[in-house]
């Protein structure tokens, strides 16, 4: 009750200021690339707080203005991204009301904005061909139930020709879903500029739900509007891997696609990047491409399953196969990356090749655009 008072009150005071021709800019974006946000509350407000992912301290206080305005400039110019934050007025967390641009992460909602050049502008709508957002139900008989996956086709799928694609497998992470790469990982954006400028192969994108007790995203599947949260069953325990040959054969039947090894690629973050590292193992015939995006490398203490099972002689196996590109990309200061590390250790041990790719920061998605953007430009070359 006390949010929806705050917000309220934050609502009526910025129509009251916008009806005297006191419009409250937030965020506004500098010249210079510092940003400036603004609050407008109700008189009894002690304190607001910012809370970003754009400057290194995570967290700052506003100040009231002349005009009565909360407000807060970044002290250092911000370089080129897509950033997200929220405000905390007097201990509760709510959003920017002058900012209609929100994104979901997980059972967060945060307002975001980008800050133009590169690679923020890889994240941006630009005046370029568009390819075309299909959410589909398949039939998964492997876990007997219908699911809901995200597919990319690029600019020129649906021209009427008989031309075939190659097809990337985009995998998120823990918590999130299918809506993840495409809400937070600005992968359509990502993939369409990149088509465009000849730096990447058209391709088709296929974003399913790593989570297998799930049919579909929170709110979008017969549960209703059930709260997101991490913690769902059969979550890392090898049901979602052996049951993902039956979202490859709805692709394949079901577009117009390359069925070979050498055309598929299968990336993921986090979970996802697990994920990929044990689908691929398992199935060392199909992916020629993988991606390993600040991976989670091993089983919990506990946890047994086939998919797990003789990892190492897995591994062998799909690296005496030569696959094309075995990419791994991390921040240095992510949780996982001494499990990253050791995990390189081993592969390098075993002189299994393997692309390398590090970044400062840590395990967020400033961090997995990025990685995305450089993978996709090295499949299907």
């Amino acid at each position: 009750m006390r949010r929806f008072f705050l917000l309220t009150s934050a609502l009526m005071v910025c129509m009251l200021l916008f009806a005297q021709g006191k419009a409250v800019v937030s965020p506004e974006i500098h010249d210079d690339n510092r940003v400036t946000f603004r609050l407008v509350t109700p008189a009894h407000v002690a304190q607001v707080r910012i809370g970003s992912d754009c400057f290194p301290s995570g967290s700052a206080d506003l100040k009231k203005n002349e005009d009565g305005v909360w407000e807060f400039t970044t002290p250092d110019t911000l370089v080129s991204e897509l950033y997200s934050y929220f405000f905390i007025v007097d201990g509760v967390r709510m959003l920017d009301p002058s900012n209609v641009y929100m994104i979901r992460d997980v059972s967060t909602i945060m307002n975001i904005f980008i800050v133009g050049g590169d690679p923020g502008s890889l994240y941006k709508v630009n005046a370029v061909p568009h390819g075309a957002v299909s959410r589909l139900w398949y039939n998964s008989p492997t876990l007997n139930m219908k699911r809901r996956l995200i597919v990319y086709t690029p600019a020129g799928y649906d021209a009427g020709s008989n031309k075939k694609y190659p097809v990337l497998y985009l995998l998120h992470g823990m918590g999130g879903d299918e809506e993840a790469w495409m809400a937070l990982g600005r992968a359509t954006q990502i993939l369409d500029n990149l088509i465009a400028a000849g730096k990447a192969k058209p391709m088709i994108v296929v974003i399913p739900n790593g989570n297998v007790a799930q049919e579909a995203a929170p709110g979008e599947s017969s549960l209703g509007f059930i709260p997101p949260t991490p913690d769902l069953p059969k979550t890392m325990e090898g049901t979602f891997e052996s049951s993902f040959p039956d979202i490859v054969d709805y692709v394949d039947t079901h577009y117009r696609t390359y069925r070979k090894k050498s055309h598929r690629a299968i990336c993921g973050l986090s979970m996802g990047g697990y994920h990929a590292k044990f689908i691929s193992a398992q199935y060392p015939d199909v992916f020629d491409y993988i991606g390993l995006f600040s991976a989670a490398i091993t089983p919990e203490k506990g946890v047994y399953s086939d998919i797990y099972n003789n990892a190492e002689v897995k591994l062998k196996i799909q690296f005496d196969k030569k696959p094309k590109l075995y990419w791994i990309g991390i921040g240095n200061s992510d949780f996982l990356y001494g499990p990253n590390r050791d995990y390189r250790n081993f592969l390098d041990q075993n002189h299994y090749p393997y692309t390398y790719f590090e970044t400062g920061g840590g395990h967020g998605w400033l961090n997995w655009r990025i990685y995305l953007t450089e993978f996709v430009q090295k499949v299907f070359k």
